[in-house]
């Protein structure tokens, strides 16, 4: 038997956006807690899904932020909410009228998270920016490249769900201990731009080292040493090689065939990689990545297939499930593949539609109609009502 997960109890509430903030709030649903998404109002008489497919475990409601009423709704869910996470511009939700200083004296438990692409203090503070924009600023894109080529952004990986969503999950779950100790929420602010250039740590100390103080794309690891990178075989697909060390090295070679060339004591000299890299080539072009996967499985060459999604998801035979990120033995987060079945490696319960290949998105006011009884004890016609829409609360009798 297992405990439930971490998370459980914690209500949060989570003003809708794309990308790092929805991240933040799946990384904090799968954990257990209970996730309302707070959407625009919509006239229609039933609103169709947002883009957001980030939206497991979650729940909706619609409301109306520009009129009185709406932002009543939030101040009364505010009041017993455990964490909000703002994913808009410095100012937007202050000048609403529920900015950190009015719901945080309405809630002090309340742990009020704020994500921003750029520094909220920074030159481009008020500017409008996606995932490239941040990794530009904080240095991290001039990392990223081959030789000679521009900079190349690694989609929007590093920036929106690294650097942005998860560096928040992190702060939010500082803030968590801190209301363990103290009974105190305090705000918790998140940038792309820290987050990215924080994750970039290693990468920036080694521009001053022999490791990476070459240009970009010529260094031990971006893709200029030829036992760490990728390469083409027989049948179009790819094998990554990451032979770094010396024991590891000599068992590449070994399975490439190539032992004649006398290259473990020189595979650090800089000046045996254009040949080393031209004779990696045309090796790997002469088997099908099968055949290389059956060279090297076993081995200790740190020479393994390049596997695409596609192939992750329909292949039994591949290790394509999705998990939970990390493993909690007595207290396991939420299943996301629909064929789990141990609850502590795969995670607890069902699984989720689409196994987390495929995303699901929510419709405004799904399922939060039982949100708002369930985690606030809210009954519809009693203590709230749908007008135009969005969520109202119900005149309170002054008898």
């Amino acid at each position: 038997m297992v405990a439930p997960p971490p998370l459980q109890g914690l209500k949060v509430l989570e003003f809708a956006g794309l990308a790092p903030g929805p991240f933040a709030g799946l990384l904090l649903a799968d954990a257990g807690a209970k996730v309302l998404r707070i959407d625009r109002h919509t006239t229609d008489a039933q609103a169709a899904p947002t883009s957001d497919a980030l939206t497991r475990h979650k729940s909706s409601i619609a409301v109306d932020l520009k009129s009185p009423d709406g932002i009543e709704v939030i101040k009364a869910l505010a009041k017993s909410a455990d964490v909000l996470i703002d994913p808009f511009r410095p100012g937007v939700l202050e000048k609403l009228g529920i900015g950190p200083e009015v719901l945080c004296s309405i809630n002090p438990r309340l742990i009020y998270g704020r994500m921003t692409g750029f520094r909220r203090d920074g030159q481009y503070a008020l500017m409008a920016g996606h995932d490239i924009n941040y990794l530009a600023v904080s240095g991290v894109l001039s990392l990223l490249g081959r030789s000679g080529d521009k900079p190349h952004p690694p989609t929007n990986i590093l920036g929106d769900f690294a650097g942005g969503g998860a560096t928040l999950f992190q702060g939010i779950l500082l803030a968590i201990i801190h209301r363990e100790k103290t009974g105190n929420g305090q705000v918790v602010e998140a940038n792309m731009v820290d987050g990215a250039s924080y994750l970039a740590v290693f990468p920036r100390q080694n521009l001053k080292t022999p490791v990476g103080n070459r240009p970009r794309g010529e260094n031990l690891l971006d893709g200029g040493s030829p036992f760490y990178d990728t390469y083409e075989t027989k049948d179009g697909k790819y094998m990554a090689v990451g032979a770094l060390e010396p024991q590891f090295y000599a068992a590449l070679v070994k399975g490439l065939g190539l032992r004649d060339q006398n290259w473990e004591k020189r595979r650090l000299d800089q000046r045996t990689w254009p040949e080393m890299k031209r004779i990696f080539e045309s090796t790997f072009k002469s088997k099908t990545r099968s055949e290389w996967e059956e060279i090297f499985n076993g081995t200790d060459a740190c020479c393994t297939p390049v596997l695409d999604y596609p192939e992750l998801e329909t292949d039994s035979s591949r290790e394509g499930d999705q998990r939970p990120a990390v493993t909690l033995r007595e207290t396991p987060c939420l299943a996301i593949d629909e064929r789990s079945t141990d609850p502590v490696t795969h995670g607890q319960g069902p699984g989720v539609s689409g196994s987390s290949y495929t995303g699901q998105q929510l419709r405004p006011g799904q399922g939060g109609e039982d949100a708002l009884s369930n985690w606030f004890g809210w009954t519809k016609g009693k203590d709230f009502d749908i007008k135009n829409g969005g969520v109202v609360l119900k005149p309170r009798s002054k008898l």
